[in-house]
């Protein structure tokens, strides 16, 4: 009562306090969503704003149209549309590109060419009559045409996308000289010698060859659009799974092998009731027993051994009606299986050959019914000379579009959705049994593989799940990790490792990316990681559906050149290998091939037939710089020292073999005009990214 006075004394107080709370977090919530009333920008392209709300609205769909997709993954993939678009926007109004009615129909052309309904004799698409269509729909379904009318912009857009594009092409060619030049690449072919003493051969321990820092980081800066990289994130957790432990499975194993014997169980009138085995239980109780006990309901459809659990099918399959195998594992689950029933003949293999018709469903074929129905009895006269032969029909003249997947081989069963004369023959017929079949599809030729026994079984079947015990366990370590973290500022990777846990680097993480490897889709650590109040250093623990993770924040890479561990794995090799050439350079000395062969204690070896386009040298590698050289020099001239790629050359070159003179440039001229059209829409928007000015604020909001 005292406590309850005293609350009603400083009710006031605490009304107060509720309220100061609930204003911040409605407060809060404005900040993140924009402010009152302010649009917030997801960001810019070339200082064309790209507003909150709209972008929203479009994920949402994205969302709706892809299910499964995180926010992220869907504003990731917006976020690309709509930076193409505005930079494609930009190229269409410089260059006064407008599109009329025709280009739009001919992207509806694209996107229903294959509707009949839009169809002339032909079998082309119809513009006249896709117009007809439009207007009749304004009239008897004004809700749906004003669902097509608002794809228009997009349409109009993809449009004008494709006579850019067009525009493009038709403003890229070669000339009669760059074939001719191409022709000599990829013919002429020369022959030398070379003397290599690898960068292998210098360890890489080699104090002469340490790369420091700060050459690493001078390197990049003076290759800076080579190297240019975004803000990022260094991170090292652990990932404590809620996976079952040996206790859990214990435990479900446990319950299972009790189904094989009698129990006595309390009943609510406080006596006992004893429960029959599974193998003994009647078997107008099995169904109630099994959805009563298991995870997977009952099934009274007939399986064929290839539908069973492959390691333990064969088993399954012996059974006699009433026997009982397991308990087995399968796929994290325990399992126990009762043979209920057994049907000679349940599913049948057969091959076919469809012979379509005009008219006929889902057909594109032009031949008529008696056409067709010929055709088939001819093929079938094939198959019965010889049985073997409709394999090869099946893949060269089947009318069936999953005949270039499968031979037009498939299993028939007596529930699949078969059509009725197909599955009836089938099902009916003898192993080796040949027929025509005339079915709604059209005639099918068809031959009986296989005939195989189906049976019907009943199986309890239980997850193994994690305890709330092992839950617990992996909470308290988490907990005690990130405690021990904060509390004695030892390294991160230490602690763990003291406590038997391993660590993960998750490095590179981008401010929109939410995956971690491992872990999967966890954004909250990603936005963590970006947090301004976050420092190098920093421990946090994340619960998630599967576990705890506990991250440590191990690196800031802010925008500029890539971060020092991304430039180990790629510049690092570069930079290394020079100085590498330097020592290397130092023992080849000598004028000639045999003297710095000698010197140097490596071999004099031919390279032959190499051309400039496919600058291959056997058993080492492309080398463009040795072969260039090579092709550089006259016959039995001999090169100064060269840094390749796999070291360092001497070469000596014998001879270039100049292939005849080209006839005609023009298969040539043809080919690399067809390569290089063919890159020129990913080639644009590529160059069209590199060269704006980009401001991407999705991590704000996703």
């Amino acid at each position: 009562m005292a406590v309850l006075s005293k609350i009603r004394e400083r009710s006031i107080l605490l009304i107060g306090i509720i309220g100061f709370c609930l204003l911040a977090f409605i407060i809060g919530d404005v900040v993140r969503s924009g402010g009152f009333g302010v649009d917030k920008n997801v960001g810019s392209v070339n200082g064309t704003d790209i507003p909150y709300v709209e972008f929203n609205q479009k994920v949402a769909s994205m969302q709706q149209r892809q299910q499964g997709a995180t926010a992220g993954q869907a504003a990731g993939y917006v976020w690309s549309q709509e930076v193409d678009r505005v930079l494609f926007e930009e190229r269409y109004e410089k260059a006064g590109l407008v599109v009329g009615k025709d280009h739009v129909l001919d992207v509806y052309a694209q996107m229903l060419g294959n509707n009949p309904q839009f169809m002339n004799a032909a079998g082309k698409f119809d513009k006249a009559k896709f117009n007809e269509f439009l207007v009749n729909l304004k009239t008897t379904n004004p809700q749906q045409w004003q669902a097509i009318e608002s794809e228009r912009p997009q349409i109009e857009a993809s449009a004008k996308r494709q006579l850019y594009g067009t525009m493009l092409k038709a403003a890229y060619f070669t000339t009669d000289f760059e074939a001719k030049q191409k022709y000599a690449e990829e013919s002429n072919k020369v022959n030398f010698d070379y003397v290599l003493v690898p960068y292998a051969t210098v360890n890489d321990e080699d104090p002469k060859v340490k790369v420091t820092d700060e050459e690493l980081v001078e390197y990049m800066k003076k290759n800076a659009k080579k190297y240019k990289s975004e803000a990022s994130r260094d991170l090292e957790y652990v990932f404590l799974d809620n996976k079952p432990s040996a206790a859990d499975e214990a435990e479900v194993k446990k319950t299972f092998e009790a189904y094989l014997a009698p129990q006595v169980k309390l009943n609510a009138n406080g006596g006992t009731d004893t429960i029959p085995s599974f193998a003994s239980l009647s078997p107008d109780k099995v169904e109630e027993f099994v959805n009563l006990n298991s995870e997977m309901k009952y099934d009274t459809t007939f399986v064929t051994k290839a539908q069973l659990p492959v390691e333990h099918a064969q088993q399954i399959q012996n059974l006699g009606v009433g026997q009982v195998y397991g308990p087995y594992l399968q796929n994290g689950a325990y399992m126990l299986t009762r043979m209920m029933a057994k049907r000679p003949g349940a599913s049948t293999k057969v091959v076919h050959v469809l012979v379509a018709y005009k008219g006929a469903m889902r057909a594109t074929a032009t031949r008529t019914e008696e056409e067709a129905k010929a055709l088939a009895d001819q093929f079938l006269g094939q198959v019965n000379a010889n049985p073997d032969a409709i394999n090869m029909l099946a893949r060269t003249n089947n009318d069936d579009p999953g005949a270039m997947q499968n031979g037009g081989v498939y299993d028939v069963t007596p529930d699949g959705g078969w059509a009725k004369e197909f599955k009836d023959f089938a099902l009916a017929s003898p192993k080796g049994k040949t027929g025509v079949v005339k079915t709604e599809f059209g005639f099918h030729v068809m031959r009986i593989l296989d005939k195989e026994d189906g049976v019907r079984i009943a199986t309890i079947a239980q997850k193994i799940n994690a305890s709330d015990a092992t839950a617990d366990a992996n909470f308290q370590k988490a907990t005690k990790l990130e405690m021990d973290a904060r509390d004695t500022k030892k390294p991160f990777a230490d602690l763990a490792k003291a406590a038997g846990l391993t660590v993960t680097p998750a490095n590179s993480l981008g401010a929109a990316d939410e995956n971690l490897p491992g872990v999967g889709a966890e954004r909250e650590i990603v936005r963590w990681a970006f947090n301004g109040d976050t420092n190098v250093g920093d421990v946090k623990k994340f619960d998630t559906p599967q576990g705890s993770v506990v991250a440590s924040l191990k690196n800031i890479n802010e925008k500029g050149v890539l971060p020092l561990e991304q430039a180990k794995i790629s510049v690092l090799p570069i930079l290394r290998n020079e100085k590498k050439a330097k020592i290397i350079r130092e023992k080849m000395q000598g004028s000639t091939l045999e003297a710095v062969a000698q010197k140097a204690g490596a071999s004099i070896t031919p390279a032959l037939s190499v051309t400039f386009a496919s600058p291959m040298i056997t058993g080492v590698g492309p080398e463009f710089k040795v072969v260039g050289a090579a092709f550089g020099l006259g016959a039995n001239k001999t090169s100064k020292l060269i840094d390749g790629q796999a070291g360092v050359y001497m070469i000596r070159t014998k001879n270039i073999e100049v292939a005849p003179a080209l006839a005609s440039p023009a298969a040539i001229t043809a080919r690399l005009n067809g390569q290089g059209r063919g890159g020129v829409d990913n080639r644009i928007s590529i160059a069209l990214k590199d060269k704006a000015t980009i401001e991407d604020n999705r991590a704000t909001f996703y």
